[in-house]
């Protein structure tokens, strides 16, 4: 499903992770539970992967993660400020070390002037370090754009752990 590049790479990560100690949450929106399903489709991942939370509604972000209420209404859940929120709330609701999270619009519907079809924020929350952001344009079919979001955020984790 996800090809063997991206496979290899996450075992990299787990690899890593396992190595230092680490564990991981995620906070998935528009990929609906892909990161985690990546990650846990490696055996012998149970030792780096802690949890992931899988928060597609507002009310979800809110209640799971400690989002806000009121960012949905100043800046919506495709914003840096809802990403960066649910990666703090998904590393301070699990025992994880670094979560990551990714909240945004696969389409084909939905997408705006402002806010186009394959826009995604992803964040990195971790102990110790400042919160990092990404804000991604994707091409593509609702498939692709998943994917692509997928690939980013083993990205993202692989650059904060290497």
């Amino acid at each position: 499903m996800f090809g063997p590049a991206l496979e290899e790479q996450t075992e990299q990560l787990l690899a890593t992770c396992r190595g230092k100690g680490l564990r991981i949450a995620t906070a998935e929106s528009c990929t609906g539970g892909l990161i985690a399903g990546l990650l846990t489709a490696i055996a012998g991942s149970s030792d780096v992967v802690e949890r992931g939370f899988v928060t597609y509604t507002n009310e979800a972000k809110h209640q799971m993660l400690g989002v806000p209420e009121h960012l949905f209404v100043e800046v919506g859940a495709v914003s840096e400020q809802v990403a960066r929120a649910m990666a703090e709330g998904a590393l301070a609701r699990s025992d994880a070390n670094l979560a990551v999270s990714v909240t945004g619009i696969a389409g084909p519907g939905g997408g705006s002037a402002d806010k186009p079809v394959g826009l995604v924020h992803m964040a990195l929350a971790g102990d110790g370090m400042e919160t990092r952001h990404q804000r991604h344009v994707f091409a593509g079919d609702r498939t692709s754009v998943r994917l692509s979001t997928v690939e980013a955020a083993i990205r993202m984790l692989s650059a904060a752990t290497g």
